[in-house]
This record gives structure tokens, sequence and C-alpha cells, in this order.
């Protein structure tokens, strides 16, 4: 060994299979790559083997012994990226890209979350570095001090191109046109491997870049001559029956359809929002076949999609990456058209997924912070405030907006890892021995008591009958890293195709002086709310550059793309490329009209994409009275201090609290 280990290229070998083995390890036991075939097994356990030889090539050209340091320094380094994706995996079941990077901000109001996906397996994942600076410390001085021959480093990185040349190849026989149209970045991760999804990451952002210096008012065209032949005219009966009336728009945190009527330990988990959707004197419509379309920006991109109805970009979140687009947002159109005023509630601070930089761009008039509420350590938990305190503070700065007016609620509580004390947790945890499955349920039941709350506070302050009010789930709360325990409370395995279909998320709207009609089976995404509430207030949504359609409507486009290129219709799902029977959950063989809708879901998303990389809505003038927003006229946080909450038994109730903060 010794003898061996005196050769600085063979501690370079060691180095090399250490890290292919400690990769395709994780590969296995971390990542839910969907391994279909013999080629898609070799390829996961061979696309390590470049990466090593390209990147730890690099220290060959070292001077002396310092061959070994840089060796030890760029597995390090190899291993901190492929440990972090594993982290950011366990939550997101996603890897990190340079977009979310820039996101790290966010980070800070993680710390439960990140805490609870750490393992203490996860140091075995270290070990090679440490063998590694072990055998450099006994054997460098047995180490030449003269420089390896170039021929030797130039020679392994001909190898290794060859190795990627091989393996892309072998890739793109068995997944055609992989790096040129494709959203998933599953299929690159398993294909070519984490190290050169970096690489390829690094590219596609460099070319997204750019899009943007290029783009001119003829690349709107496309976009709207697609959009304008999507559009579906309104339901005439419900056209405009809204106008004038408040609209209360509240977003349920990791809250899934399936929570609905479901019952754990012979209780129901949610009974209030149970009573909305099967008591017909709520006059709530139900929808049960709503999908989320989220990617990585989770909640900021529920909330892009809901007041712009564009998708999330791939990579990254739109909210941080495009905050200084133009945008023409529902907040902005019934303000102008309207004379709405909007406001955001949320229990964190504004910078939070940059929302005091983009709401400027959206028009949104005020923005409560967490610097508007009472954030003592009694109402603060995991992400920010509780939802029930939350609800509880936000009824005065509710009722101090102009009317009519858009408020746009977000709740916190019910988010990973499910936090919830003994005293605030009024159903008994499931026992499933998976910690995030078990207490899911015990804050989705904490966020039903806080709406059932903040209902009667709503109708007491007169402001219930007249309010147009639509509750809808932004993402999912379990993701298919826990598949075994939600196997269990599901009573079914969790195959692809049955986690496609619990990407469900809840949609209710109740409409003043409209009778509620009950459950609707229509299948639409996050992406039909804006131009639903467009029609709903009397507002054409065909003026505008809008990816959904109006879910009241007859001619309502019944086809959910996911953001990763998947999609659902109301007979077919297609998860990873496979068609699936809806009825049986079997997989078919598709049609020719079936390959021409997988087409069409694809060039919407890339239509999509192509709006938000070039800032397109710049050289679009949806119609005479349109206005562009003005960003520099919205400034946001409570810079008084005056919060209204309740003090020694009283209420303070600011007159008009956006006053000394809004310059408009």
């Amino acid at each position: 060994m010794k003898k061996i280990l005196t050769s600085k290229m063979s501690f370079f070998f060691v180095a090399v299979i250490l890290l292919w083995l400690k990769s395709y390890l994780i590969y296995v036991t971390e990542f839910n790559l969907d391994i279909k075939n013999g080629t898609q097994e070799f390829l996961l356990f061979f696309n390590p083997l470049s990466s090593a030889l390209l990147f730890l090539g690099i220290a060959l050209f070292a001077k002396g012994k310092r061959v070994g340091l840089w060796i030890i320094i760029i597995d390090a380094l190899m291993s901190f990226l492929i440990y972090a994706n594993v982290v950011f995996y366990r939550f997101n079941n996603d890897y990190i890209t340079l977009p979310t990077l820039s996101q790290t901000d966010n980070f800070g109001s993680l710390g439960g979350s990140i805490a609870s996906l750490v393992q203490w397996t996860d140091i075995f994942y270290g070990l090679d570095v440490l063998i590694l600076i072990g055998l450099f410390i006994w054997f460098k001085k047995d180490w030449s001090t003269t420089r390896i021959q170039r021929r030797k480093p130039i020679l392994v990185f001909i190898v290794g191109l060859i190795a990627f040349s091989l393996n892309l190849g072998l890739a793109e026989a068995d997944r055609p046109d992989l790096l040129k149209r494709t959203f998933d970045r599953n299929y690159i991760v398993k294909y070519l491997g984490i190290y050169n999804f970096a690489v390829y990451d690094a590219i596609q952002n460099v070319k997204t870049s750019s899009q943007r210096v290029l783009a001119d008012s003829d690349d709107i065209t496309e976009v709207e001559n697609y959009t304008k032949n999507k559009y579906a005219e309104p339901n005439p009966e419900l056209f405009g029956v809204a106008e004038g009336k408040n609209i209360i728009k509240i977003h349920l945190e990791s809250f899934q359809t399936f929570l609905i009527n479901y019952e754990l330990h012979g209780e129901e988990v949610t009974p209030f929002l149970n009573s909305l959707v099967n008591d017909p004197e709520q006059d709530f419509t139900y929808f049960d076949n709503i999908f989320h379309q989220t990617e990585q920006g989770k909640t900021a991109d529920a909330e892009l999609i809901t007041d712009n109805s564009v998708y999330g970009l791939p990579q990254g979140s739109a909210f941080v990456t495009r905050g200084t687009n133009t945008y023409q947002s529902l907040p902005a159109i019934i303000n102008q058209q309207q004379g709405y005023t909007s406001a955001n509630f949320h229990g964190d601070y504004k910078s939070f997924w940059n929302r005091d930089e983009i709401y400027k761009q959206f028009g949104i008039d005020v923005y409560f912070d967490a610097s508007y509420y009472d954030m003592s350590e009694d109402n603060i938990i995991n992400y920010g405030l509780k939802d029930k305190p939350f609800f509880e503070q936000s009824m005065p700065m509710l009722e101090s907006l102009d009317e009519p007016f858009y408020a746009h609620m977000m709740t916190l509580t019910h988010h990973h890892p499910y936090i919830i004390s003994e005293e605030e947790a009024t159903i008994a945890p499931a026992e499933t021995g998976d910690k995030s499955v078990d207490t899911y349920f015990q804050t989705a039941r904490y966020l039903d008591e806080a709406l059932e709350q903040f209902f009667t506070d709503l109708k007491e302050a007169g402001l219930y009958d007249d309010s147009v009010i639509l509750l809808y789930g932004d993402h999912y709360g379990i993701s298919k890293n826990h598949n075994r325990a939600m196997g269990e409370i599901i009573g079914e395995e969790i195959t692809p195709f049955k986690n496609a279909q619990l990407q469900r998320v809840p949609v209710m709207v109740k409409v003043p002086g409209v009778d509620g009609k009950g459950t609707v089976h229509k299948y639409g995404g996050l992406i039909d709310i804006m131009p639903t509430l467009l029609h709903l207030v009397g507002i054409d949504a065909q003026d505008y550059i809008l990816f959904g359609t109006d879910l009241f409507s007859d001619n309502h486009k019944e086809f959910v793309p996911f953001r990763n290129g998947d999609f659902i219709t109301p007979e077919y799902s297609v998860v990873s490329g496979t068609f699936y029977d809806n009825e049986t959950g079997e997989e078919i063989k598709p049609t020719e009209d079936m390959l021409k809708m997988k087409e069409e879901v694809l060039r919407e998303l890339e239509l999509s994409d192509k709006l938000l990389n070039g800032d397109l809505l710049r050289f679009y003038t949806p119609n005479e009275e349109w206005t562009p927003v003005d960003p520099s006229q919205y400034r946001y946080g409570n810079e008084t201090g005056i919060v209204p909450f309740k003090v020694e038994e009283e209420i303070l109730k600011p007159i008009d609290i956006r006053e000394p903060f809004i310059e408009k």
C-alpha cells in the first residue's frame, strides 16, 4: 500500500474511485430517479466517472506535492455540492440550481426545516474526504517534488471526455433531445449525474440571462397569439356578478386536496373546510380537480401563478430572479379598471422571497408584513406568525382598507416541518413513524380552526356577505420522499401515477348573491384563478396575456401542465413521459391526439418562460386605458412601529394605516 500511494497518480485514482462510489451510493439511497431499464441503471452507475476524472484531473496540473492538496480541496467541494443537494432534495424533491442560490436570504427563516432534514448518518458522506486527508498526511513525505508530466493529466482529460461522450450518447439514445427540450431536472441527474447537471444548469442560466437583452417587441407576438387562441369566453350568467365586491383570497400553505373529508383516528381533520364543501347553505363552489403547478419557487410560484396567470420558472423563483420585470398583475388591473385597493397580508418579514420588491411591480398598494404584527415569542413558530394570531391581528388592518379591496392573506403554520405545541394540537398525530407525515394533520387542524374563527370575525365586521372569498392550496405538503408513509395514510401504494394525482390542491370560492355550485369536477390549475376572478368582477381576460382560462366558462381548457412537462387531462395523465389511463391507472399507448397535446403543453411552458426571461410584457399594451405600473410609487414596511393588535384590551386601529408609507 505504501509503495502504491507514494505515487501522486495513484492517490488521484483512489480519490476518483472514492468519489465515484460515494456519488453512486447517494444516487441510489437519497434520490428517487425512477430507473426504468438496464441502460438507465448502467448510466446511473457510470455517470459520476467522467465528472470525477475531469474535475479532480484539474489538480494534476499543480506543482509538486500541492497535487494532493488540490485533490482534497476539489473533492471536498464536489462532496459539499452533492450533500447540499441531498438535504435540499429531502424536502423539495428537487436539486439545487443557480437561481436557488440567489434565494439564500430566505434561509434565515428556515432553521427548523433545515435542521429536521439533516441525519446523523450523513457523516458517512464525508468519510472519503477524511480518508484522503489521512492518506495525504501519511504518504506525502514520500512523494516527488517534481511536477507530473503534462501528458498524464492531458490523458486523464481525454479519458474523461471519452467517458462523458459515451455517457451522453447512451443517454440521448434512451432519451432523445435530452438537453434540448426538457423541463425535468430528474432526467439530467439520472442520465448525466449531479456534477454534470451543475454545469448544464450554469450554461442554461447564461442563455436565459441573455434573453432579456436580445428581446424586442416582435417576440411578444407569438405569446399573444397563443394566449388569445386559448382564451375561453366567460359564463354569461356569472360575468360581472361580483363587480365592486371585495375579494378576499386565502392562501392555504402546503394544503393538499386529500385532506378534505379525510378522517384520522375517527375524526375529521378539517371539519370547518369540510363544511364549506359539504353544506349547500354555505354557497361555496368547490373545485376538486385543481393541481398546483409550482416548481422550485413553491409558495412564491403559487403567488406568481395566481396573480399573473403565468408559470413559474423551471429553475429558481421568478420572485427573486425576475423581480424587476414588467407585470400586468391582477391587483393592478382591477385597480385601474375598477378602483380596487390591494393588500397582501403575511406574518413574515417583507424581504422574504423578495416580496418587498416584486410586489411593487405587481402594483400592490399595501403589504402588511411582520412589522405590522405582534411577533412576540408566543405568537411565532417555524416560519413566522401562527395562523390564529395572524388572522386575529389582520382584522383591523383589513377593515382599514378602502372598499372595494383585494386582500391576499397567506397562512404559515401548516408548513414543513409541521411544528405545533402539545397545547395547540387538538388532534393526535398519525402513526406512520414519519414525523413530517404524522404531524401534517395536526397543523392542518390548527389552520382549519384559525379559518373558522376568521370567518366568524368577517361576519361580525360585516365583510363576509359582501366579499368574494376564494381559498386555494398553494403546493404539496407531503413530497414523494415520504411515499412509504403516505401509502399507509391513503391505503394504497404511491406509484408515479398516484403521486401525480396527489398534486391536487383545493380551490373554493363564494360569490355574493350567487348560489354555490357544490363540487365541480372540472380539471384545472392555479393558472386558472386569475382569469376566473377577472370575469367574476366583469373584466374580460381576453385583453391580457394569460395562460389560464376561466374555471366557470363552458369552454375552459381542461389540460393541466406541470412545470416539469408532465400534464393531466380528465381522461389520462402523463408522468415522466409515460401515459396512464386515469380510470385504471394502467400504462397506455398514446394516440396521435395525445402526442399533439404533449407538444402543446411543452409549447405553452416554453412560451411562458420566453415571456418571463425576455421581460416581454414591457412591449405589450393590453388596451388604451392601461397605464404601466410605476414601482417607485410603492413603499412597504411599518416604519412607525404602530401595530394594530390588542393592547390593554383595546384594539388600535389607525384611520388609514397606509397613509405614511404610500406615495401614489
